[in-house]
């Protein structure tokens, strides 16, 4: 861990150099192990420890942004004066008004002392209470256990100046057979919670029960996705609709239906960045303040995530404190999404199923019409078919095109308790409850 101080050093450094109108520092210190394995051994032990300084600086409209690893004092100036020229060499933007003035940050305590000092025997250990239960079943492991600190300073010349320091640890595996795969995950800030030998024996599980699969037709069925399958959908509605600026653009789903109803009574969705449940983060990489940003309630659209440009376009609107490093194209994004759980339990979900499937989680998703929130994707690590208020057969993977606002519409059913499940993009976290959806659409099949 670099500490406050010396982020806080670099950050100052940065702005006694420059001579823009209006300059912001993002300093940015990260110690980040990881050991993976693949057929059934550990192969890679890597750790990184970086520091990374961007500056964006403002010359009455025109904006550049230059960024660097290298912390020394000559380097931080130079960078500075790329900066500057970057800028002085821009187009006008005509809608910029201003980096955000400070406001107040509550401080939140995301740190683990036990998953920053997190050893690589320790990750090996976990790793091997995995491959043990693997190797057992005559099966082959694959997967990664991580720890890392991550630390971030923003300051600007208006004063604005904010620090947080977080861990996180997640561990997953992939688990298979000739014809046949199991998947298992978790994430936590704290190392201690996470059970590998939990994660290698649901993982095994459905590696074994998944083996010989069948095929079953395309078309509409009744479906209980598992919490990673859920927060995938979340994770695409979120990065295609609540964006201020997709709405602005009309890119959004949400685009001229705020106050309407979207989708199911079920359905509330919001976006916290101090829950402890999820990946806190007190403010966003413009240093304004997370609000807990309310999206859907009981299926009503009902508010988009906005970073100072997407505000200054409407008049009384502010920041929601979801601002992305610069230069963003992107717009705000939500990155600590949650859906309300409901009151079932997965074997209630089942028993109530006359004939339908279980997902496990999707694989390879990819939008095929936004603002329709339509996806296409596949299946994976263990399906399965209902029958009757039990598991009866494995099945083949199966692709689905199905829009999420549709599904969300069609939920009968909720999980009572929700899980963190830490994307593969970014450092965006959802947590999810399992769903039992109906008329779900399975569009093609699989040879595997």
């Amino acid at each position: 861990m670099i500490g406050k101080g010396e982020l806080k050093r670099l950050a100052d450094t940065v702005l006694s150099a420059a001579s823009a109108d209006q300059t912001e520092v993002l300093v940015q210190g990260k110690d980040l192990a990881l050991t993976r394995f693949a057929a059934n051994s550990i192969h890679q032990n890597v750790s990184e420890t970086d520091v990374s300084v961007r500056v964006r600086s403002i010359v009455g409209k025109r904006i550049g942004v230059a960024s660097s690893n290298d912390v020394s004092d000559a380097s931080l100036k130079t960078l500075v004066k790329k900066a500057e020229t970057i800028a002085s060499f821009q187009q006008e933007n005509p809608e910029f008004t201003s980096l955000p003035e400070p406001l107040s940050i509550r401080e939140m305590d995301a740190f683990s002392e036990t998953t920053a000092q997190c050893s690589a025997e320790t990750r090996a250990r976990g790793v091997g209470e995995i491959l043990e239960q693997s190797r057992a079943n005559d099966l082959v492991a694959s997967g990664a256990f991580s720890t890392g600190t991550q630390e971030l300073m923003i300051s600007n010349s208006l004063g604005v100046s904010a620090y947080h320091c977080g861990t996180m640890a997640s561990a997953m595996t992939v688990i298979m057979s000739d014809d046949s795969s199991g998947y298992a995950s978790s994430a936590a800030q704290d190392v201690n919670a996470l059970d590998p030998a939990e994660i290698g024996r649901i993982a095994v599980d459905k590696a074994v029960r998944s083996a010989n699969p069948t095929s079953i037709d395309p078309g509409e069925y009744t479906v209980i996705l598992e919490e990673d399958a859920v927060a995938t959908m979340m994770f695409f509605l979120g990065y295609l609709g609540f964006s201020a600026l997709a709405v602005q653009e009309g890119r959004s789903f949400l685009s001229g239906h705020l106050g309407e109803k979207v989708a199911g009574d079920a359905i509330t969705l919001w976006d916290d960045g101090f829950d402890p449940r999820g990946s806190v983060l007190p403010f966003d990489f413009e240093g304004v303040p997370k609000q807990k940003v309310m999206l859907l309630d009981r299926g009503v659209a009902v508010g988009a995530v906005y970073d100072s440009a997407t505000a200054s376009r409407e008049p009384g609107k502010a920041s929601t404190g979801h601002g992305l490093p610069a230069p963003n194209t992107m717009g705000p994004v939500p990155i600590n999404l949650f859906m309300k759980p409901g009151d079932a339990s997965k074997k209630e979900m089942i028993a109530s199923t006359k004939r339908g499937i279980w997902v496990t989680r999707f694989h390879y998703v990819n939008p095929v019409h936004p603002v329709k929130t339509l996806l296409t994707g596949m299946t994976r690590d263990g399906t399965f078919l209902i029958e009757d208020g039990r598991i009866t057969r494995p099945l083949k993977n199966l692709r689905f095109t199905q829009s999420i606002l549709e599904a969300f519409s069609n939920v009968e059913m909720l999980s009572k308790d929700l899980q963190m499940i830490k994307m593969d993009f970014g450092n965006f976290v959802n947590c999810a409850p399992a769903a039992k959806i109906n008329r779900f659409a399975f569009t093609g099949t699989t040879e595997f």
